[in-house]
């Protein structure tokens, strides 16, 4: 499988940029920083996915008959 295949397919994606960024001239510092960034927007990520995912079930449960 291609490394590719899972990026977003608009080249101006965020994430499609974030993934082809350079990480050899960072330090140890800036990869921890990075890292920790990266992690928080994981966590932020997760917590909308729950919210969307118990919102639609809420929404499906007010509609059943």
């Amino acid at each position: 499988m291609d490394d590719d295949e899972n990026l977003p397919r608009n080249a101006n994606d965020p994430v499609a940029l974030l993934v082809k960024q350079d990480l050899d001239p960072l330090s140890v510092d800036e990869l921890d920083q990075r890292i920790s960034l990266l992690e928080s927007e994981i966590s932020r990520c997760k917590a909308k996915k729950s919210f969307a995912v118990t919102h639609r079930a809420s929404a499906e449960n007010l509609f059943k008959k």
